[in-house]
């Protein structure tokens, strides 16, 4: 296994039925938040492996990877099932390019994410450069329902650290729940409903993106922004305002 690096597993955190937190102590090479790495697993003489984004920050330990227990996923559900002591492989380097120094100036960065999107962003938020590098920062979190909306205490300290500099902006598309928005995230923008309730306007000056989630909700997203607020996806070669991974 000299292409993996060995885990042992700390935590399984279970959310409810199907979301869960592992959590994994190792001696892990340096990263940059936002970034991912692969997990593995030797099943039937065969290893699996599939990319998840770290959920803590560089400086934290141990190791935080959040995700979805997939009906019949040949990896996800053997996931779900590991113990605090049983092993699992990390592939030794981390990759991605959702990270903060690749992002062009700004004043605000918004986070959008969906489900288990919220990973890497989480990461972001407990660095210090963020608060440095923007005057707002806004977190959204779409889900179907209130109990996914996870990592609350780790929200509510960071809302508390800067509460100055940070909106946190819930989803949630299929029951009632207070102070949330209903529907999804493309139509509250492209409707105003989400610049109402941060009091922020979205645009080319001011603005970074970043979209993680829902291949569906990166791609209508990116299209509300480009089209309705004059916004474009982001390269090094060609700056803009919308930054995205793809590793789905």
């Amino acid at each position: 296994m000299a292409d993996w690096l060995t885990a042992t597993v700390v935590e399984n955190k279970q959310w409810n039925d199907r979301l869960h937190s592992l959590r994994l102590d190792i001696d892990y090479p340096e990263f940059k938040p936002g970034q991912f790495t692969r997990l593995a697993l030797e099943i039937d003489g065969e290893i699996v492996s599939r990319p998840f984004s770290l959920v803590n920050s560089p400086d934290t330990r141990p190791l935080d990877f959040y995700f979805i227990e997939v009906l019949d996923g040949r990896l996800s559900t053997r996931l779900a099932k590991l113990k605090a002591g049983d092993e699992i492989f990390v592939a030794p380097k981390a990759a991605g390019l959702l990270t903060l120094d690749q992002l062009a100036e700004g004043k605000h960065l918004y986070l959008l994410s969906t489900g288990t999107g919220i990973g890497p962003f989480l990461s972001i938020l407990n660095t210090t450069e963020v608060w440095q590098q923007f005057e707002k920062v806004i977190l959204v979190h779409a889900v179907r329902h209130q109990n996914e909306l996870t990592y609350q205490d780790n929200i509510n300290a960071i809302t508390t650290a800067h509460q100055d500099q940070f909106i946190y902006v819930p989803f949630v598309s299929r029951e009632e729940m207070p102070d949330a928005l209903s529907g999804r995230i493309p139509q509250a923008v492209e409707d105003g409903r989400f610049e109402q309730r941060t009091g922020l306007k979205i645009n080319a000056e001011d603005s970074q993106v970043m979209l993680c989630g829902n291949p569906d909700m990166v791609l209508e997203t990116m299209d509300v922004l480009i089209n309705t607020h004059g916004l474009k996806k982001h390269s090094r070669r060609d700056p803009g305002q919308i930054s995205i991974e793809k590793y789905w």
